[in-house]
């Protein structure tokens, strides 16, 4: 078979800009695998691709989809860790909407034990931004308190509860009663309804925030600088109401605070390496366990990538949206 069913981006623009296509099966490089696709993650940067604001890197594929789990069909020149028949979730430059996906050996992590492959495929993209930007870069304490916007994404259902387990002390920001509470359930100590809470002031009456992570952006900015402890940091990993405003930076340097960021995408092909090597050692076991799992929100075929684009734009999801390509 040298080929495959996948989804494309025909034009920037809408979920309707989807469509299931043929395209050759990848071939994997040196250092690569190919992986035959059991279930692919759906994630906002897939989104901002198909608007246009997300061009893949070089090199990457222009199918959208940065995490898939399945099997392993195919090994490159250079590979020793893994095996054909060997069952993986991998990270991936592009190209995830499909029934096979090419990636860089070391960025894949074995399916953690008693995890589906449709929890598998949850969690690469939303581990690695928040393992990275969480613990690497923002370095995250026990006893330190921990604010993350947009509580019930993805990426927010995943740092509650890794910085609930490591220690830290969790507040959230949620847009309704039950994403609040469901926040909670998951290890957030106080969850903050923002159509009629202000973050900043619950914030500093428990003596601000030391650590931040935000994807919201715009207003959020100046606003999450007045949330922070002294010393605390801010860590941006996306900008949904828009990356420009304007800001007082005396505080920053009055309170000396920190503020930083990244987007994993682009990062060095050692770069993401690292992050996995982290994680197999730090929260794969966790995972197994059962104390830090994926919490799933949907899931639709890969001839309805559309409609999954639809749900993950419209705010209404809890955690992580899938496409079944293979199932398994």
């Amino acid at each position: 078979m040298t080929t495959m069913r996948a989804v494309e981006i025909v034009e920037a623009g809408g979920p309707e800009v989807l469509h299931l296509t043929t395209r050759p099966r990848p071939v994997p490089r040196y250092d690569e695998v190919v992986i035959r696709v059991g279930w692919a993650g759906v994630n906002r940067p897939d989104a901002l691709q198909r608007a246009g604001l997300y061009a893949p890197p070089k090199g990457a594929s222009d199918l959208p989809g940065l995490e898939a789990a399945g099997e392993i069909v195919a090994i490159g020149a250079g590979v020793t860790q893994w095996a054909v028949g060997d069952r993986v979730c991998g990270l991936l430059p592009g190209g995830g909407y499909a029934e096979f996906v090419a990636t860089s050996a070391a960025h894949c992590l074995p399916v953690p034990e008693g995890v589906s492959l449709k929890e598998a495929a949850c969690l690469p993209e939303t581990f690695f931004t928040v393992w990275s930007n969480v613990f690497m870069r923002g370095g995250l304490k026990a006893g330190e308190r921990f604010l993350v916007h947009g509580g019930t994404s993805g990426i927010g259902t995943t740092a509650i509860q890794l910085a609930s387990f490591f220690g830290a002390r969790v507040f959230v920001t949620a847009g309704s009663e039950a994403k609040c509470a469901t926040c909670e359930t998951l290890g957030a100590e106080r969850a903050i309804n923002y159509r009629d809470e202000d973050f900043v002031a619950i914030m500093r009456d428990a003596g601000g925030a030391n650590l931040i992570l935000d994807m919201v952006g715009g207003a959020y900015l100046p606003r999450n600088v007045k949330a922070l402890a002294d010393d605390g940091r801010l860590v941006q990993i996306a900008f949904l109401q828009g990356a420009k405003v304007e800001m007082n930076f005396a505080q920053v340097m009055m309170r000396r605070l920190t503020l930083t960021g990244s987007t994993l995408r682009p990062q060095s092909d050692a770069a993401k390496a690292a992050i996995a090597s982290d994680l197999l050692q730090n929260v794969w076991p966790q995972i197994s366990s059962g104390r830090i799992r994926p919490v799933m929100d949907s899931a639709f075929p890969l001839a309805e990538a559309h409609a999954a684009h639809a749900r993950m734009e419209s705010s209404a999801h809890i955690g992580k949206i899938v496409l079944e390509v293979a199932g398994g």
